[in-house]
């Protein structure tokens, strides 16, 4: 179609998680999981629902379009000032503000192969060069991707801990990928699951950000519970903090988002409940795979990328019809996998017993 813009027409747009009603009506099911996605098994926070339905009679006003009252809180929970927060409408919203900022036309952009689609996709949308570096033992190989830097590369994305794989690079790793870094690239750590972090040696962004050109992702989403409300943050240096709110739409974080945000961070309780139930579901799921003989990547996070040994969406789609949502990763490139979010005790069971009945397992 010669209106379209011929990037628009190259590109495989990203499929989200199946939803559970969309399920139900095709299949005439009354009971299903979603375990594709990886949400927040327990919920939301009691707190930021509370919020919520206290605001919902403010809905007939904009939304403070600068966040106040979220980057206030924010700022004094992460050690850092309100004007080093960007506020997006999640994490995706964030990375495209990024290289609408920052990347110009032949500028390029590098990333795992392996990894977020989003970094990828957005990138495409806008007609930016991606190159992509092969994984090395599921995890980013920071020192392949540093010789692929040169004088048109802008951005270096880094998903960290990674999706889909649950991987992490170390803080030595990215201290020496930082060292002799060309002064005009930017890296991005994106911390979407560094809640559930359970390790010593992990690389936090926001210890960078003084000193290098560094930007942060972090979003409620995931262990926060939020995924619905889309919001998500970047910190960064306030320099770089003051070209992205340029290129931020006005009101981009709707005023249900920010309240449920702002009670968020002060349920402390929700969040050490949330973790206890990812890492006891993690054991239990560690523990049944290994019985089955199916090999996984040890995850840092709230999901396990395993390989099923054969077509993982022909999997996904036998698994649909016992009520299962997980992820195929054909679009990620990993044929043979599946990703299965960690769930509740029920949800873990009930996976268990579906993936058993699917491979044919006793």
């Amino acid at each position: 179609m010669s209106l379209v813009r011929k990037h628009i027409l190259k590109i495989d747009p990203y499929e989200a998680g199946k939803p559970i009603e969309e399920l139900k009506r095709e299949l005439g099911l009354k009971s299903v999981i979603k375990l594709a996605s990886n949400e927040n098994p327990i919920g939301a926070s009691p707190k930021a629902i509370a919020a919520i339905k206290k605001n919902l009679a403010y809905i007939n006003r904009y939304p403070d379009s600068n966040g106040f009252y979220l980057k206030k809180k924010l700022a004094k929970s992460l050690g850092v000032e309100p004007s080093n927060i960007v506020l997006g409408n999640g994490s995706d919203e964030l990375i495209d503000i990024i290289i609408k900022t920052f990347v110009e036309e032949d500028e390029h952009i590098i990333t795992a192969d392996h990894t977020f689609l989003e970094y990828k996709i957005i990138s495409n949308v806008k007609g930016r060069v991606v190159i992509t570096v092969p994984l090395k033992y599921f995890k980013y190989d920071l020192n392949a991707i540093k010789k692929k830097i040169d004088k048109k590369t802008k951005i270096v994305f880094i998903s960290n801990p990674n999706n889909p794989t649950g991987t992490y690079v170390t803080k030595l790793e990215v201290e020496e990928f930082l060292n002799g870094l060309p002064e005009d690239v930017l890296l991005v750590l994106d911390e979407a699951y560094d809640t559930f972090i359970d390790v010593n040696d992990y690389a936090k962004g926001l210890n960078l950000i003084r000193n290098n050109n560094v930007i942060v992702l972090k979003t409620f989403s995931k262990a926060y519970g939020l995924a619905g409300l889309r919001v998500g943050f970047a910190v960064a240096k306030r320099e770089f903090v003051s070209y992205m709110e340029i290129a931020r739409q006005p009101f981009n974080v709707n005023s249900l988002a920010q309240a449920g945000a702002i009670a968020a961070l002060d349920d402390k309780k929700f969040l050490k409940r949330t973790k206890k139930t990812v890492l006891a579901g993690k054991a239990y799921l560690y523990e049944h795979l290994k019985k089955m003989g199916l090999a996984f990547v040890p995850s840092v996070t709230n999901f396990i990328l395993i390989d099923v040994g054969r077509d993982g969406a022909g999997l996904f789609k036998e698994m649909l019809k016992f009520g299962v949502i997980v992820r195929d990763m054909k679009q990620y490139g990993l044929k043979n996998y599946i990703r299965v979010t960690i769930g509740t005790k029920k949800e873990n069971e009930r996976f268990i017993q579906v993936l058993r009945k699917v491979m044919g397992s006793k």
